[in-house]
């Protein structure tokens, strides 16, 4: 038993007790040398992880399902973005770019519902700046129609959950289009995961994708910035945008 990514110290204990119970009592030893090992490791753990939560917010909506209250449209009026019955709405046509965040963003756990179209393509923007090209001068976090007949011949980091044009998602995960799909960003420090429809596809350390892809992506750089939702010309619906901001690493 593995725990792919471990999101805090506390998950680093579960790790430990996991490998511990899978060596066999020949490799343990008695009882009493385990209880004692697991207990110490545990409590630190535990202590060192309440301690990083402290000044940790609370979970709390990023679109209110009401108005565009705390977003702005960027690159345009955001005449092309609207809201009915909860759910924040782009028609695809001429207008804002995107919609941006009037708070900026280093840390945090965000979660969203999205829907596309039948050869839908939008995309969701972290750490970006108020200037520049959002998925060039930040980070973009493709949302596709992955079996979108438009889209066969694209490259492996251009479907959903990727890094665009820097981390491919290690496997296809997303739901026919129209339907309704969720997404979570858990960006701590220099660490990226990306989660759609509860399964990780996405675990990247960006210091070594901007290693690699600093030149083309130079967003991979930063620490902090923007969260915004795209227009790229086709309809897309979101609802459900929800945040944790996590003290900085």
């Amino acid at each position: 038993m593995k725990l792919l990514l471990a999101e805090s110290p506390l998950d680093e204990a579960v790790n430990w007790l996991a490998g511990a119970l899978s060596l066999g009592t020949s490799q343990v030893g008695d009882k009493g040398w385990f209880m004692n090992a697991f207990r110490s490791k545990a409590v630190a753990l535990f202590f060192i992880w309440s301690v990083g939560m402290v000044g940790a917010d609370e979970a709390r909506a990023l679109f209110n399902g009401k108005d565009l209250t705390g977003w702005q449209g960027m690159q345009g009026p955001p005449d092309n973005w609207g809201v009915k019955d909860g759910i924040l709405a782009c028609t695809g046509g001429k207008g804002a770019q995107w919609l941006a965040t009037e708070e900026e963003f280093a840390d945090f756990d965000l979660s969203l519902e999205f829907k596309l179209p039948v050869n839908g393509n939008s995309g969701v923007f972290i750490r970006a700046p108020r200037k520049g090209t959002p998925y060039v001068d930040g980070m973009e976090i493709q949302l596709l129609d992955d079996y979108g007949e438009k889209w066969k011949n694209l490259k492996p980091d251009q479907f959903t959950g990727a890094i665009y044009a820097a981390v491919a998602p290690s496997r296809r995960v997303t739901r026919k289009a129209g339907e309704w799909q969720v997404m979570r960003i858990l960006c701590v420090g220099r660490s990226c995961a990306v989660w759609v429809n509860g399964e990780q596809i996405i675990k990247a350390d960006l210091d070594e994708v901007a290693a690699k892809y600093g030149q083309k992506v130079p967003g991979v750089k930063r620490n902090s910035g923007l969260i915004g939702v795209q227009n790229h010309g086709d309809p897309v619906s979101f609802r459900k945008i929800v945040i944790k901001k996590l003290p900085l690493k």
